[in-house]
């Protein structure tokens, strides 16, 4: 999954574009996007397999689930108000909607990473601290980057320790092929890959810091407010995908089987991405990380990210420029310009058995 970020000049344009006000109102038919990803193949399954039609059909509405092969135009359409709703990381729905002015909402935080991002060094036996006056090669401003800064911290270094190459994920690992190259920091399938290869160490991973790269399905809050049978729907659909992939018998592994064709690769190879993958099993389990104290903290290391790349536009003056909503009537940053929010309220309508 290509996992970019916008530049500080094509989010402020974005923004400009985006400067007029769109008001949502009740409607029967809606669309949202979804990009190639192993957490996010279960939006395909339910896609294809009617799965999103009839709980759609439940509720008197129609969705269209699109699949884009880009993971950064799609953000960017979503954004623009092509579509209701679209899949992206934590990171990403803050500095690109949110930043850029329009008001979303994290209506499934489906899973998180626990080690499918990564940072290798060659040679055997390194650890963080052999970081410090390296070139590492990553996708910059990514969560890739997030990812750096994180195991930087974790050592007492920081990026000024070191010197950050921006490399795109389809050169990185051809990148650390040659003998100039000799830390990526980089996430699966590429990873995987890298690792195989002799005499290197993984010196740090996603599953050292859990819960922080999140995927979700983000919607346009007001399109949300004023149709909750969109929110109902996905979530339903959702989490009847990630029941059967978790039943342990033949229509599971035949769903999984499907999802790994589509994504491009076999059910071995789906499987061990979804082992590194934290997928969230039941509505239940899903609540209970929606509705921590964790959350709010993650979010707030986040944003500090964020501003310190630039991420949160070019007005912002701090790191609380972007207001955020939390479960439990918890905020952080300016309340006056909330526009990114993990409402819980339909995870907890599929934990209760209320869909």
């Amino acid at each position: 999954m290509f996992k970019l970020r916008l530049s500080a000049l094509l989010l402020a344009a974005l923004s400009a574009l985006m400067s007029f006000s769109c008001v949502a109102a009740q409607k029967d038919h809606f669309s949202v996007c979804w990009t190639i990803y192993a957490g996010w193949m279960p939006w395909e399954y339910a896609g294809s397999q009617g799965i999103v039609d009839k709980w759609a059909k439940k509720y008197g509405i129609t969705i269209d689930v699109v699949q884009l092969n880009d993971y950064v135009e799609s953000i960017n359409q979503y954004t623009a108000g092509q579509f209701d709703g679209c899949t992206m990381t934590n990171m990403d729905a803050l500095t690109i909607p949110a930043a850029g002015g329009v008001d979303s909402t994290a209506l499934i935080v489906s899973d998180f990473s626990n080690g499918n991002d990564g940072i290798v060094l060659k040679g055997d036996g390194k650890k963080v601290a052999d970081l410090k006056g390296m070139d590492v090669n990553l996708v910059e401003l990514s969560v890739s980057h997030y990812l750096l800064a994180r195991a930087l911290d974790s050592v007492g270094l920081a990026e000024k320790d070191l010197k950050v190459v921006n490399t795109s994920d389809a050169d990185i690992s051809a990148a650390f092929n040659t003998d100039q190259v000799k830390a990526v920091t980089t996430w699966n399938p590429m990873l995987s890959d890298i690792k195989a290869q002799p005499g290197v160490s993984e010196v740090f991973n996603s599953s050292q810091v859990p819960g922080e790269i999140m995927d979700m399905m983000v919607v346009n809050t007001q399109t949300l407010q004023d149709n909750p049978a969109l929110g109902k729907a996905l979530t339903g659909a959702w989490f009847e995908v990630v029941a059967l992939m978790n039943a342990r018998n033949a229509a599971a592994n035949a769903a999984l089987e499907h999802m790994a064709k589509a994504s491009g690769t076999d059910l071995k190879g789906f499987q061990a991405q979804l082992d590194t993958t934290k997928l969230f099993a039941t509505p239940q389990e899903a609540l209970g990380f929606a509705t921590s104290d964790q959350l709010p903290a993650t979010m707030g290391k986040v944003a500090d990210f964020s501003f310190k790349h630039g991420l949160l536009g070019e007005g912002a003056k701090d790191t609380n420029a972007v207001g955020m909503a939390f479960a439990n009537g918890v905020t952080r940053g300016d309340k006056a310009n909330l526009k990114l929010r993990f409402d819980p309220t339909y995870v907890q309508l599929a934990a209760d058995a209320k869909l």
